[in-house]
């Protein structure tokens, strides 16, 4: 019976994959009609349908799209992050990596691959096409988030802060703003943000900020973040540390 069950779901992540490296055919009077249609209107097509979240309708857009300008990076790449929100991460980095193909400077591209590596655990990997990113952009707030991301999950914490800070000094907003439709993957789940609120916590005791850092401890805790004791142990928080406010949030340890 056992042998059955992993057939069967084995045979159902297959066919996932079939269809979604391959795009659900198109029924044939929407192929006529794509085909019928300019590079633009599908790209055009493809970004309402990435708006409207119907990211297999977007796949079919940006596909048709492909087979009549097979050189155009920026179609890989909003086919790539179609397939990302599919959640068919290898289908998406093969379009990413087929964007830089077509131009080697496409930094969005390059953050995309690091963002599918990072969400595979492969961080070594991930961290090298986010420097990459940074390399070849430095002012995108979002490619030092990513990478400050990365160092903070291989412990290289201060690593993790000097992005976080640049982050900040190019878009104070950076950490505030939802994700919207756009050109680059943004990495974003529940346990990041609360790791984002308590970095963004001690690069504001850093500067001396205590009502901001105060903020992102709260947001910390919020989103669950587990070591918020160590606002007692971490030299960025020590001139707080006789604060009512932060008791409040974090109750000091027992004597």
């Amino acid at each position: 019976m056992r042998t059955t069950t992993v057939k069967i779901m084995l045979l159902a992540i297959l066919m996932l994959l079939s269809r979604y490296s391959a795009g659900t055919p198109a029924p044939p009077q929407d192929a006529a009609k794509m085909q019928a249609m300019t590079v633009a209107e599908l790209e055009k097509a493809g970004d309402e349908a990435r708006a409207q979240k119907d990211f297999a309708q977007a796949v079919q857009y940006f596909q048709a799209a492909l087979k009549k300008d097979r050189k155009n990076a920026v179609l890989y790449n909003k086919l790539g992050l179609s397939e990302l929100k599919n959640n068919n991460l290898s289908v998406a980095r093969s379009d990413f990596e087929r964007a830089i193909k077509r131009n080697p400077k496409y930094a969005e591209a390059v953050n995309n691959v690091g963002a599918v590596d990072y969400m595979t655990k492969n961080y070594g990997s991930a961290a090298k096409y986010f420097k990459r990113a940074v390399a070849l952009d430095e002012t995108r707030a979002t490619f030092h988030v990513n990478l400050g991301a990365t160092w903070f999950n291989q412990k290289k914490l201060e690593r993790a802060v000097a992005e976080y800070t640049r982050a900040m000094e190019l878009d104070p907003d950076v950490f505030r703003e939802e994700s919207k439709v756009g050109i680059a993957a943004r990495i974003s789940s529940p346990e990041e943000r609360a790791q984002y609120a308590y970095m963004l916590a001690k690069i504001y005791a850093k500067r001396g900020d205590t009502e901001e850092c105060l903020q992102c401890l709260r947001k910390a805790k919020e989103d669950g973040y587990r070591n918020l004791a160590n606002v007692y142990k971490d030299e960025e928080f020590s001139r707080m540390r006789d604060n009512p406010k932060l008791h409040e949030v974090v109750a000091p340890p027992a004597p």
